[in-house]
């Protein structure tokens, strides 16, 4: 024996307080044989260790130990300690940490099972960093470095792939989520709780760190492009996922947000969107004002010598990033070989601790470029205090071709971009094992058996039904639920009305019925001690998955409601209910309660065109606020209106994340049309008054680059008849102090009434266009947003009361406006990403001023949650 071996001995003798270096006894010897059916029951081998430095001779803390054969891992402790179980006949132990080469041990059952593990170090391979100067005199004119770059830009197209007529290839995506630097706390109680997680540690193959898998998606498509119409469709023949987001029950809105949030990077567009921003790209036509280029070395990238071509932003807090491509550099047509991304540490981001992005392209015969791979990884910390999360998104690409399709109409014929086969949540282990380029990491594979794990602890179970409840707003009333309770914000809130407002409702599922789905509530208020009521029947005519409001709805759905109608108040993605809503700064009295019973067909298509028509009786009861009498003062307790609707609505390429009640975008960039058209004949069927009224509404948001995005609502509509002015265009004013999105801050309830309108609302996103560039507010990471509002309208002696004594006259304390040739205007200026998550915003009412009870200023707040 060595003086090494015998001195290693006496360090694990004396950790252990032991005085003798022996083998281990195995903790568990008991084999059982059933003679008739031949089954052994595993051996539960205990194996304990410790890991060297094998120059230094100090122990190794934080190494991850893992098991080959079966799922099994932990970390070595602060003195290099490690001690797992086996339960496979033939196991070994790898051993592997940064810095240190990987080994790996065989388990030998018949000799001692203190493992005595030897690392030797190998140093950490650095990217290379250049170093300027402080006051650095850098040019862009005369710059070797620019040149380079626009040659490049200039180039592109003569390796683009869409030159082909057509283009096709096969692509492999996997998404993994874990726990980044995952090191369990052994004094903790919860540790103590979780503990079977030390089985499923495993190492990042990118920054060496332990990690803790926590969810796996995988899919499988094959991609098709047709130059005629520059058109391309994503045919996904594969889905799978695994992990702790089976919370969602609607996994298509989890696939879609993700996919939004971490899409591909085309580095040869002007812009690359990403983390629903957009960033400059280093070959857009403002790159040389933007980043400072460098031509900082000569490498071999795949046998290929490259020139690489180096890049920085000028202000690192923008919406740019570090990075560097390779060029071969006998290759004229200057096709990128490979290409790294990087955040800026100091950049203007929420929650991205790092980020990481390596492409790499191949040379087709004929000169096209065709990407081969693409890896990003992103460290995240959404909470403070909270562990962080490790983001992998691994992308392979092969079986390129420029071949047509065999049938060009069933490839491309399809209205939507992706297009999803109905087994693909269905795929067997045997067309995983086909498709899936990069093989499963060790605890990858063990997902599931760590999910069902986690979820025997109490502590994890509730969390996770709190956690569902809180996306949702509806409670699941069993497994799998057929009818949900909620929305749960809507349970109490507070108007003047109705004072204290109960309600209680929910919605049966498609558990209960895939095609007949029932939904409704019941409210009371306290002090008005009226119940109010909405209850509504549909049919569907197609199955559907979780619920009635799931894309593509095609339905026929029947509602009936009694409940106050508040007259100038309509809340574009909320409800009016909502508890958030109840503080005011102004009572709310401008309201009416509603007897509505209505019919209506809703007809959705895939290329995200839709028509809704609808037939409506409905009844409008006075209140002692809204009086209903007419100029030749007689008083009426209601009116009813037979009325009869058609909307249409298109938004190409909108994405969304689909809610048990209401839709909420998820891709801002898609225009939405709408127009609408409401008639109802006076005399039909009881209607004291007619209806013919038509408004149109376009929405989008357009994104100026490295200066921001704009957000813009433009709308205008036009009353064609005599009608009350209930019927009328009512501007939404927003009473409470909250931001909300098409709705006028300082404008007060029926302020102004309008027969014809035009409104604009622009919000001016800078993303710290201002404040990167002053210290302190940079390191703040706040945010300029700024936003308008002005509406224009006008009110025709055909409904003004003044001139039509049969119309009903506007209330006496709601002090109505007429609306000159001056618009409304309202402007705002705020501060965004406050603590990450906050937007206050100042208020200015820019016209109308000394209207009665009109204010002229306020502060206004919302959660804004974004990178």
């Amino acid at each position: 024996m060595t003086l090494l071996q015998r001195s290693i001995q006496h360090h694990i003798a004396r950790i252990h307080n032991i005085n003798r270096f022996s083998p281990i006894r195995l903790t568990a010897m008991v084999v059982a044989l059933v003679a008739w059916s031949g089954i052994a029951v595993a051996e539960n081998i205990e194996v304990k260790g410790i890991v060297f430095d094998s120059n230094s001779r100090e122990p190794v803390p934080y190494a991850a130990v893992a098991l080959t054969t079966t799922p099994g891992g932990t970390l070595t402790d602060d003195h290099g300690r490690f001690s797992l179980h086996s339960y496979s006949i033939a196991d070994s132990v790898r051993v592997s940490v940064m810095g240190y080469s990987s080994t790996t041990l065989p388990i030998d059952r018949h000799t001692r099972r203190q493992l005595i593990v030897e690392l030797d170090p190998t140093g950490v391979q650095l990217s290379e960093v250049v170093v300027k100067p402080k006051k650095e005199k850098y040019r862009k004119k005369g710059n070797p470095a620019v040149a380079f770059m626009e040659r490049i830009r200039a180039a592109r197209n003569l390796t683009d792939p869409h030159r082909h007529d057509f283009y096709n290839f096969d692509k492999y995506e996997r998404m993994s989520i874990a726990i980044n630097n995952y090191v369990p706390d052994t004094t903790s109680w919860i540790d103590r709780k979780f503990s079977f997680l030390r089985d499923h540690i495993d190492t990042s193959v990118v920054s060496g760190k332990p990690i803790l898998n926590i969810a796996m998606r995988e899919k499988a498509a094959t991609v098709n492009y047709r130059h005629s119409d520059d058109r391309e469709r994503e045919h996904v023949s594969g889905l799978r996922h695994e992990g702790i987001d089976d919370i969602m029950s609607n996994q298509e809105n989890v696939r879609k947000v993700l996919e939004d949030v971490f899409r591909e990077i085309d580095i040869y567009k002007n812009d690359i969107t990403l983390l629903q921003n957009r960033f400059v790209s280093p070959l857009s036509p403002i790159a040389a004002d933007f980043y400072k280029f460098y031509l900082s070395d000569t490498v071999v990238v795949e046998e290929d010598s490259c020139v690489v071509l180096s890049f920085v932003p000028h202000t690192p807090q923008t919406w740019g990033f570090l990075g560097k491509i390779y060029v071969p550099k006998a290759d004229s047509t200057m096709m990128i070989k490979k290409m790294e991304l990087y955040l800026p540490h100091s950049i203007n981001v929420n929650f991205i601790d790092g980020m990481t992005l390596t492409q790499t392209f191949d040379r087709a015969p004929d000169g096209t470029r065709l990407k081969r791979s693409d890896d990003m990884t992103m460290e995240l910390s959404i909470l403070p205090g909270m562990p962080s999360l490790y983001v992998r998104r691994n992308t392979t690409y092969d079986d390129f071709n420029f071949d047509s399709p065999s049938d060009e109409s069933a490839t491309f014929g399809h209205a939507e971009y992706q297009v999803v086969a109905d087994d693909a949540y269905l795929q067997d282990d045997a067309f995983w094992d086909i498709r899936r380029d990069v093989p499963l990491d060790r605890s990858e594979k063990s997902l599931s058996t760590m999910v069902a794990s986690l979820r025997q602890v109490p502590l994890y179970y509730w969390t996770e039904r709190t956690v569902r409840l809180l996306v949702s707003g509806y409670v699941h009333t069993g497994n799998p639920s057929k009818f949900d309770y909620g929305p749960v914000n809507t349970s109490i809130s507070y108007n003047t009305v109705e004072g204290i407002r109960l309600r209680t409702g929910g919605m049966t599922t498609a558990a209960l019925s895939p095609r007949w789905f029932a939904r409704g509530y019941v409210a009371y208020g306290l002090r008005d001690h009226k119940w109010k009521y909405r209850g509504e029947l549909e049919y569907s005519f197609h199955d559907k998955k979780l619920h009635s409001r799931e894309f593509p709805v095609h339905s026929l759905r029947f509602t009936s409601l009694y409940d106050i109608d508040q007259l100038g108040q309509r809340y574009v993605y909320t409800n009016a209910d909502n508890l958030f809503l109840s503080l005011k700064r102004m009572e709310d009295t401008r309201l009416t309660y509603q007897r509505r019973q209505q019919l209506e067909y809703t007809l959705e298509l895939r290329n995200n065109f839709s028509l809704v028509a609808s037939a409506a009786f409905e009844r409008q009861e006075a209140t002692r606020w809204i009086p209903f009498i007419n100029g030749y003062g007689q008083s009426f307790g209601h009116y009813n209106e037979t009325m009869f609707e058609l909307k249409l609505r298109y938004a190409p390429g909108e994405k969304f994340y689909q809610g048990k009640s209401n839709r909420l975008p998820i891709n801002l960039d898609a225009p939405v049309f709408e127009l609408t058209h409401t008639f109802a004949p006076k005399g039909f069927l009881g209607s004291m008054f007619g209806i013919n009224r038509t408004e149109f509404r376009y929405a989008q948001r357009w994104w100026l680059s490295a200066f921001g995005y704009i957000d813009a609502v433009v709308k205008g509509g036009h009353v064609w008849s005599r009608t009350p002015y209930m019927n009328l265009m009512l501007p939404n004013a927003n009473l409470s102090y909250t931001i909300q999105p098409e709705s006028f801050a300082l404008m007060n309830p029926l302020e102004f009434i309008n027969d014809s309108y035009a409104m604009v609302d622009f919000t001016y996103w800078m993303n710290g266009l201002l404040f990167n560039r002053i210290p302190l507010f940079n390191r703040m990471k706040l945010r300029e947003v700024v936003n308008f509002k002005a509406l224009w309208g006008h009110l025709s002696d055909r409904n003004n009361p003044a001139c039509n004594p049969e119309l009903f006259t506007f209330p006496t304390d709601v002090h109505t406006t007429p609306m000159s040739n001056r618009p409304y205007m309202e402007i705002s200026a705020g501060l965004d990403n406050i603590l990450r998550v906050l937007r206050v915003d100042y208020v200015w009412r820019l016209s109308y001023r000394n209207n009665p009870d009109a204010p002229r200023w306020g502060i206004r707040i919302a959660f804004h949650l974004a990178f």
